[in-house]
């Protein structure tokens, strides 16, 4: 019984891992070439706000401003707008589990979908924002910022648009 628990255990630890950023390289790859901006940033500032989505729901996204230190993909821009649902407006919050919260301060790869008109939305949701730690590491899997944009950098020349 114990050993059944372990291999239950370990398989919950690999999938959580796996939903905190633990993707393969393939998916930096998948992402560089899907988006239609690849970024790296820190947030310097953020508005949350209830909006109403295609669906009719009403719901809280996070306007992030990006002050954008390298473009990896996509026109320069010294501040980039970012929409991610979720956020506390007043003494409600929303948090959806597949996208990151949104704080002034955070260090992020950001790989971006850019509409005509509005902010910039992460490409494949949250797995479009990999958040950094105070050592230019990606937060939840180790990998180091340089590792990601030579990575970014491989894909795009490949073939990426």
């Amino acid at each position: 019984m114990r050993q059944g628990l372990a291999v239950v255990m370990i398989a919950g630890a690999t999938t959580f891992a796996f939903a905190q950023g633990g993707e393969p390289s393939a998916d930096v790859a998948r992402l560089s070439r899907g988006a239609g901006k690849v970024i790296v940033g820190r947030v310097v500032d953020v508005q949350p706000r209830f909006e109403t989505n295609r669906f009719g729901d009403q719901l809280i996204v996070s306007h992030a401003v990006v002050e954008v230190s390298e473009t990896l993909k996509g026109a320069r821009q010294s501040l980039v707008r970012v929409a991610v649902e979720g956020g506390s407006v007043g003494g409600l919050s929303l948090e959806v589990s597949d996208m990151p919260a949104m704080e002034v301060g955070d260090e992020a790869v950001m790989f971006l979908d850019t509409p005509a008109e509005g902010d910039a939305t992460p490409h494949d949701r949250g797995r479009g924002i990999m958040k950094l730690d105070g050592q230019g590491r990606v937060r939840g899997n180790g990998r180091s910022i340089d590792d990601i944009k030579a990575q970014v950098r491989s894909a795009l020349a490949q073939g990426g648009r």
